[in-house]
């Protein structure tokens, strides 16, 4: 395999463009990986660290686009290299406005504007983004590698004007029913959401849309910001929103268990919040008790759902609620005894974190590379032992190349090593939808899921795919369609990750609680 490299001058695409874009390359015939970057000083020493030759001699500025392909030959790279401009067009069927090179001539074409989105490379989202709140704007900071300092920096900033600061590293924001980042189509409805977790968001407002209520707005906040480090700074202020709007009647908190400092910070305000509200903390433990009586506390997003809707006046509706139990039975005989773990291979992190939770519940321990507790730790993010859930959306298997929910490459490949283990049993999978993820990301995955069960058949044994679809019938894969298409594949499909969650630790431990 080589590696062919060229240079762009002053051709600036952001982020979630050049993942599509990354994507389509590596499709293509005789490329294995494709890398497309801004060319800052740390993005051409994460495609060094990834194995990307020859980087260092095109002298990238950080105004210039590198495309870095692995290919089979010589030959191939270069054909795909010489059609590069036909793979930077973007959809010219959307509507378009004219170019603009800077925030204050976006500001001249759209003054009413409320909201500045930023998606740059980490050195420079700081200083975008200070610019932005200076002209009066709030930020959705879709960009990671923003130092703690800065985020701090800027919160207060925001804070001071009377501003708000969704983010760093912010996946996921629904405000007025528009989607930001990776956001699913959900109706409007009572429920407001604040969520540091951009999977966590997608499936909890996903799941109140399908059990028949609605968001009224989802406001992202950055996974740092319930540390003590931030404490809660963007949190605070989104609970102050939510209790202004007129259209939200309760408010749903979806987060990791906040700092020791944080915690007493968010339980004043909730506590004193003049709407329900609903905490759910993923990895907590269970003996959490509500602080007032207008705090209502979870443990998993199925639960946040369910209570959200309650509290704001629905009544779920869950067409797949439960396990069904002669398909556990069913499944879990046709295992042999040597077949006794899971492995979890997930594109969304919140998923992979709450799905590490419901096994250990039923008491199995679980190793991560983002584990629950310390001493779980993969030592290698690459090999799996024992119960592992990896989070493919992690660092580790995304510099340099595109996120897992745009492009399976690399899930594909986990999924059928860990069919080649004789002691694994079962293989636990998400599939996500939404705005800017993969056209079909369950056609993405179901050819692994189909061989995965391939390769345990030809070593006369039974593998088990459990699955979950986060998503709406609204967004554009297509809810139904994407289920279907996976239970074609031999996967066994729940409406939630939770579910599928618990239907794996069933089959492995003999109960279901």
């Amino acid at each position: 395999m080589i590696t062919e490299s060229t240079l762009l001058e002053n051709r600036y695409f952001d982020s979630v463009f050049l993942m599509r874009v990354s994507k389509r390359l590596s499709e293509q015939p005789g490329i294995n990986y494709a890398a497309l970057i801004m060319g800052t000083p740390k993005n051409i020493q994460i495609l060094a660290d990834a194995g990307y030759d020859g980087i260092d001699g095109l002298g990238a500025s950080s105004n210039d686009l590198v495309v870095s392909l692995k290919a089979d030959s010589s030959e191939e790279a270069r054909l795909v290299v010489d059609s590069l401009e036909q793979f930077l067009v973007r959809d010219s069927a959307r509507p378009t406005t004219q170019t603009v090179r800077s925030l204050e001539q976006a500001l001249t074409q759209q003054p009413d504007s409320n909201i500045a989105l930023v998606s740059v490379p980490g050195e420079f989202a700081a200083r975008e983004a200070r610019r932005a709140l200076q002209n009066g704007l709030n930020v959705f900071l879709f960009s990671d590698h923003v130092s703690v300092e800065d985020e701090l920096s800027l919160k207060r900033l925001a804070m001071e004007k009377g501003l708000l600061l969704m983010g760093p590293d912010c996946g996921t924001s629904i405000i007025g029913g528009v989607g930001l980042g990776f956001a699913n189509a959900v109706r409007r409805g009572p429920v407001g959401v604040i969520g540091a977790s951009g999977t966590g968001t997608q499936e909890v407002t996903s799941l109140i849309h399908r059990w028949g209520s609605g968001v009224s707005h989802a406001i992202g906040v950055g996974g740092r910001d319930l540390s003590d480090d931030i404490g809660a700074i963007s949190t605070r202020q989104a609970i102050n929103a939510l209790e202004r709007d007129s259209d939200t009647e309760v408010i749903l908190l979806v987060s990791k268990p906040p700092g020791v400092a944080t915690t007493a910070l968010v339980n004043e305000r909730i506590a004193a919040c003049s709407k329900p509200v609903v905490t759910c903390y993923l990895g907590s433990k269970e003996d959490e008790e509500p602080i007032s009586v207008n705090v209502t506390v979870v443990r998993n997003l199925d639960h946040a759902a369910t209570s959200a809707i309650r509290l704001g006046g629905g009544i779920r509706v869950d067409e797949n609620s439960s396990v069904d139990i002669d398909t556990l039975e069913r499944e879990a005989a046709r295992l042999k005894p040597a077949q006794k773990f899971i492995r979890g291979v997930f594109s969304g992190g919140t998923l992979c974190y709450q799905a590490q939770q419901a096994l250990r519940d039923t008491g199995l321990t679980v190793y991560s590379n983002e584990p629950l507790e310390r001493g779980l730790e993969l030592p290698d993010s690459s090999s799996s032992i024992e119960h592992t859930l990896v989070d493919m959306g992690a660092d580790e298997f995304t510099e340099g190349k595109p996120h897992p929910m745009m492009d399976s490459t690399q899930r594909i490949q986990r999924i059928l090593s860990e069919a080649n283990d004789p002691e694994v049993g079962v293989i636990l999978l998400d599939c996500i939808l939404g705005y800017v993820a993969a056209v079909d990301p369950a056609g993405d995955i179901a050819p692994a899921i189909s061989e995965a069960k391939r390769i345990a058949r030809k070593r006369s044994e039974h593998l088990t795919i459990v699955a979950s679809v986060c998503g709406t019938e609204l967004d554009h894969q297509g809810l139904d369609a994407q289920v279907n298409v996976l239970e074609e594949a031999g996967a066994i499909v729940f409406t939630s990750g939770f579910q599928a969650a618990r239907f794996a630790s069933g089959l492995v431990t003999g109960r279901e609680e």
